[in-house]
This record gives C-alpha cells, structure tokens and sequence, in this order.
C-alpha cells in the first residue's frame, strides 16, 4: 500500500494529475458523509463490514464523517470487567445506547454534537503503517481545528478518559478527539470521535460508566471544540476536517455500496452487548 503522503497536495490539482498522485504516493479515500441511524449498533456494524471489505480487496480505501447517534461504545477491555453489566446500564440511564466498538480502547462517547470519522484502507501488511496512519489522522484532526481558531495539540493529557497517544486536546488541557486502529489481515481500520458541543453530557454520562468499570479519570480532561471557539456546529467543523484531510489524502466523494450496507445489518448483532 502507498502511504499518505506527509506533505499537503491541494485537493483540486492532485486530482486532475493520477500519476502525480502515485509517484508521490498519495492515498486515494472515497469520502462518504452518510449516517446510518436505523439502529444505534449500525454505525459500527458499516465499519466493520467496510474494513472486511477492504481486506476482500473489493472497495478501495474510504473515509466516513457522519454526525452519530447517542451511544457509549465500549472496548474489549471494558467489556470482560465484573463491572460492565453496571456500566450498560448506567449509559442506558443516561440516554445513550450501548455498543461494542471496532478497535481497542475504553468507553467512548458518541452523540448528535459530535462527529464520528472512520477509515478502511486495503493493506496487504498493515502493521507497518500503524504509526503513519495514527499520525496522519491525528495530523489531520490537528490541523483542522487549528484553523478554527484552537490551540490543537496532538498527544494525551493526564487523567483523560480513553486515553491514548494520538488524542488531540485543546491546549494540553481537555480532549476533543478520541482515535484508535483495528488492523486484520488484508486491511487497517482508523476510527474516532470529535467532541463539537455539548461536553458536559459526556461528562455526564463517562462519570458513571467509568466508575462501574473502576476507572480513573479526570471529569475536567473532558471539553468540546464550542468551549474554546463559542459558534461552532457540526457543519462548520466538517467543513475544516474535510479541507485538513484533502491535505493527506486524494479525496472524490461517494456512497458506500448497497451490498455492503445490507452486509452491515447483519453484523448488528456482533456489535451488541450480551449482557442483559
């Protein structure tokens, strides 16, 4: 697989020049903005069903931003803790639905003023490109809100929830993106989640969870983009995600198939705790 490019290719005059593209090996995404809302596990489920696809070789590399419902999706480890039982039921408490994400991690919160991004690349040796993909991704996400008018800053903050290396905070203070990495054979998955507005409601919500699952965190490490910038939306952050990462990547936009969206359905069910 050619890796993103590290260096910014305007978007218009990348596309109009495929060999440019390839000898400067710059990755082609179809960027899709669809939202899937017919069942709170569906958008994990067309995740899952993309990067199978990819790894089957029958979709090239694709990039999704699509505005979520409320749901706390939780991670491998979460869920062989004694207390995950107490922690569905504190996010159903709380309004949100309960599902099992992609990648690794611990709970993350998704609602209607944050966005959900996605990426499922064909690989043929994925580990290698972990750190890039990482680093492109969060490089992007950075780059955006900086534009914004943000002190974006790549890296994990103490006490942040879900923490990870390639969180991106506002001013090494609060977190505002969340991404992990899925890699199977054949393909690499790169997902997360961008805090808009409304901050509090996944304090909220992570407060309860997070003391079911018995994890530490600091309810203050936990902001969205409208605190630092007051007018923000969704439509305006999609805007600056979509310019950032037209930066990195060869972007046309597109729709998923049919096929794989009837596919995803029937994963629903792999994405849905078994607890009661």
């Amino acid at each position: 697989m050619n890796r993103p490019s590290t260096f910014p290719i305007r978007r218009g005059y990348s596309n109009g020049n495929s060999r440019l593209l390839i000898l400067l090996g710059v990755q082609r995404l179809m960027l899709v903005e669809d939202s899937y809302l017919d069942h709170p596990a569906m958008d994990v489920a067309v995740s899952h069903a993309t990067l199978s696809a990819a790894a089957r070789g029958e979709i090239g590399g694709v990039f999704r931003l699509h505005v979520p419902e409320a749901v706390v999706a939780f991670g491998r480890a979460d869920r062989v803790q004694p207390g995950y039982p107490h922690a569905i039921k504190a996010a159903r408490a709380h309004g949100f639905a309960a599902v099992e994400r992609l990648a690794g991690g611990r709970a993350a919160v998704f609602h209607p003023f944050t966005l959900s991004f996605s990426m499922a690349v064909p690989d043929h040796d994925p580990r290698v490109g972990i750190r890039d993909r990482f680093e492109t991704i969060a490089g992007v996400m950075a780059r955006a809100f900086q534009t914004l008018g943000i002190d974006a800053r790549i890296g994990e903050i103490p006490g942040e929830y879900c923490p990870g290396s390639w969180s991106v905070n506002v001013g090494g203070r609060v977190k505002v993106m969340g991404v992990g990495q899925r890699l199977v054979r054949g393909a690499a998955h790169v997902g997360g989640v961008v805090v808009v507005d409304d901050g509090e409601r996944i304090r909220d919500v992570l407060i309860p969870v997070y003391r079911a699952l018995h994890l530490d965190w600091d309810p203050r490490t936990s902001g969205a983009l409208a605190d630092r910038s007051p007018g923000l939306d969704n439509s305006k952050v999609i805007r600056a995600i979509v310019t950032a990462l037209s930066g990195a990547y060869d972007l046309n936009s597109g729709r998923l198939p049919a096929t794989l969206v009837e596919e995803a359905r029937t994963l629903i069910p792999d994405h849905l705790p078994l607890v009661a």
